[in-house]
């Protein structure tokens, strides 16, 4: 596989994840082996590269902004959002018990992944572990707010989403939710408003130019910290696509009717339990999204050491 269309394709999957409440562009990142590559290109920002800009040297930042693997992997993440947002909310909205098992699958997988990348793992990292997964819990807890959606609020959406977007275990799509522009965005993708899209990449990029070099810091000095927490967090995520819920009230966003309250049950407490279509195929569903991360991460990570060998 060329090494284009194997960061093309891994971007192709952040960008699947990124429309999903729930599910982490950065942990798929960290799964297909291209997330450090991904902060070291983002934090470049420094007086180097202002210096090559001042001297109109274009080739020396696109060598010091990794330029090629910069451009291909955002293709990858605007054709799948592009592509996706509307397949996304109709399934959420059609099938919300089988696609949320299938995410539970694919975080769980994603958490044994990243706790894999922890070397010497003590009582200190558990104890990280804990704290992000009780922060991880408490986000997927909270109930959604509704703000105005004027362009400034679309401005900071941007810079906080993309902040969540790149961290292993925290979602964007999910920030936008309780931001209460999760709706509103979709839909501007999906309508082709170049407005409200413009306006949220702006602040996507300036959140990301800015926030990636805190990254970038943090797993240079205190990685294994910084995992623990992110993995922890991740885990806590569980609870809000946990499959089984029952929906107290309803949020209605164009021609779409999305829950906005729920509750979480065990499979037989749902009304008219049927164990086939409420409890086998769901585990069935969540199975395949173990199984997905698995193999997704043994043909990235082997096409990467083959690349390199």
């Amino acid at each position: 596989m060329p090494k284009w269309l194997r960061v093309y394709l891994s971007g192709v999957l952040m960008g699947m994840a990124d429309v999903v409440p729930g599910v982490s562009g950065g942990t798929i990142a960290f799964i297909v082996g291209v997330y450090d590559r991904l902060i070291n290109a983002l934090s470049g920002v420094n007086k180097a590269s202002l210096a090559m800009l001042f001297q109109g040297d274009v080739k020396g930042l696109w060598r010091h902004f990794d330029g090629t693997f910069l451009v291909s992997l955002g293709a990858g993440v605007v054709t799948s959002i592009f592509l996706l947002a509307g397949l996304i909310t109709h399934l959420l909205a059609t099938y919300p018990s089988y696609l949320w098992s299938f995410f539970f699958g694919l975080i769980l997988a994603s958490a044994y992944f990243l706790i894999n990348q922890i070397t010497g793992f003590s009582w200190r990292h558990f104890g990280g572990l804990a704290v992000g997964a009780a922060v991880g819990a408490g986000l997927s807890l909270l109930v959604p707010t509704q703000v105005n959606t004027s362009y400034v609020m679309v401005f900071f959406s941007g810079m906080i989403a993309i902040c969540a977007m790149i961290l292993p275990g925290i979602s964007g799509s999910f920030l936008l939710l309780m931001l209460g522009m999760y709706g509103f965005i979709l839909s501007a993708i999906k309508t082709l408003d170049f407005a409200v899209i413009c306006i949220f990449a702006v602040g996507a990029l300036i959140g990301l130019l800015t926030f990636s070099k805190v990254l970038h810091y943090l797993l240079n000095h205190v990685r294994s910290m910084t995992l623990s927490f992110l993995t922890g967090v991740m885990l806590g995520a569980l609870v809000k696509v946990w499959p089984w819920k029952v929906t107290d009230s309803w949020s209605v966003i164009g021609d779409k009717k999305l829950p906005l309250e729920e509750h979480l049950v065990l499979p037989w407490s749902l009304p008219d339990f049927y164990w086939i279509t409420d409890f086998l195929l769901p585990f069935v569903f969540a199975f395949i999204g173990f199984l997905s991360v698995i193999l997704i991460s043994y043909i990235f990570l082997r096409n990467s050491t083959n690349s390199n060998n």
